[in-house]
């Protein structure tokens, strides 16, 4: 078995990882405490070909696989955690959506300008606190056949960035019962009347990328803004949230990175006892288990990437790993920097605070348990 990346992957990285340094980590810090998102970083990733990183070639997208968009999350992860997550849901669920189900009109329309940056994609699946995040539950949101266009009823909580987001894919009952089988997708462009974006959330982490409530009052799309076939919404939403497991591990290797590149140099330079605590064996050892984790996460979440690049799905397995990793790696951070790792001097508080979102994202680590679960085989 070969695990080293080809000369084509090692460039990738490299460039975004010298990006990501220059551009993107050093306003960080201010984008999170002013829970702000920059458009212009996102139109520079447009320019260098993120933003359609999982677009087709046909629609002027780079067509790159799974393993190399986790190499991209993993280093603007490094730099910001909120801009590797905006990136997460605007490719591997907004635009990968679209690509695998869209008509070829919807992907010429949508996919174009979302590949290169000039439109932003958002997702939107949570619909109150009962049932936020679960694909498979009834849809309090409907969506009324009227004619050539359908009129969606309905709110949707925790959207990602939906104050500066273009394109939204949207998930609505479209049955008179509301079962899970009737439900159906939409997409829905920033402007289109009955849109309204609500509360903005006061979040821990990830604050870089700002949620938003949007309200659906009245709001008519056309047929042609359908995704997919009537009653196919949790068809799209399960196989969208498969193809992208492996994106939220790499997140999480890359803040996990982040922080175990802070803390080496902070304790290389912070002296007790006549010598740099990285000398001394209580910091060492941490060091190393951090180090540890960090390429297990990483082995784990490559070898999912691979998978999903093969045509099979992700698994719990890197997910739930991952982001285990990523918040035990941050705490530990936190230890080494001692009373200055809970100030805002150093950035490790906020690893601390991103770490914790990234365990709840898309699947809480108590339900990537549960999956594994299943699929041991109990004696």
């Amino acid at each position: 078995m070969d695990y080293s990346l080809s000369e084509e992957l090692e460039m990738i990285r490299t460039m975004v990882r010298d990006f990501a340094a220059g551009e993107v980590a050093p306003t960080a810090a201010l984008r999170d405490e002013e829970e702000r998102f920059d458009r212009h970083i996102f139109k520079m990733m447009g320019e260098l070909g993120l933003a359609g990183i999982l677009v087709s070639e046909l629609y002027g997208g780079l067509g790159s696989d799974a393993l190399t968009n986790c190499l991209v999350l993993e280093e603007l992860s490094r730099a910001c955690a909120s801009m590797g997550y905006t990136l997460f849901v605007h490719s591997a669920l907004a635009s990968s959506a679209i690509s695998m189900f869209g008509t070829e009109e919807q992907k010429k329309l949508f996919l174009v300008p979302m590949g290169n940056g000039q439109k932003l994609g958002a997702y939107t699946s949570s619909e109150c606190m009962k049932t936020a995040g679960a694909p498979g539950v009834i849809l309090q949101t409907r969506a009324t056949r009227d004619g050539d266009n359908y009129v969606l009823q309905g709110t949707k909580f925790f959207v990602s960035h939906a104050g500066e987001a273009d394109v939204f894919v949207v998930f609505a009952s479209t049955g008179n019962d509301s079962p899970v089988e009737e439900t159906s997708a939409f997409i829905i462009e920033k402007g289109t009347p009955g849109f309204i974006l609500g509360q903005k959330e006061r979040k821990l982490g990830l604050r870089g990328s700002p949620s938003m409530t949007i309200e659906l009052v009245d709001c008519r799309i056309p047929i042609a803004n359908r995704l997919g076939k009537e009653g196919e919404g949790l068809q799209i939403a399960l196989q969208t949230l498969d193809s992208a497991r492996s994106g939220i591990a790499a997140l999480a290797v890359g803040l996990a990175q982040a922080a175990m590149d802070v803390s080496i140099a902070y304790a290389k330079t912070r002296k007790q006892f006549g010598k740099p605590i990285a000398q001394q064996q209580a910091i060492a050892f941490k060091l190393a288990n951090m180090a540890t984790h960090i390429e297990a996460a990483r082995l784990l979440t490559y070898q999912a990437a691979w998978r999903e690049s093969q045509g099979g799905v992700g698994d719990a397995y890197s997910n739930l790993f991952a982001g285990d990793t990523a918040m035990a790696v941050a705490i530990e951070a936190v230890q080494i920097h001692g009373g200055y790792g809970y100030t805002k001097a150093f950035p490790v508080e906020r690893y601390m605070r991103d770490a914790k979102m990234l365990q709840m994202v898309e699947a809480t680590m108590d339900e990537e348990r549960r999956a594994i679960a299943r699929l041991i085989k109990w004696t």
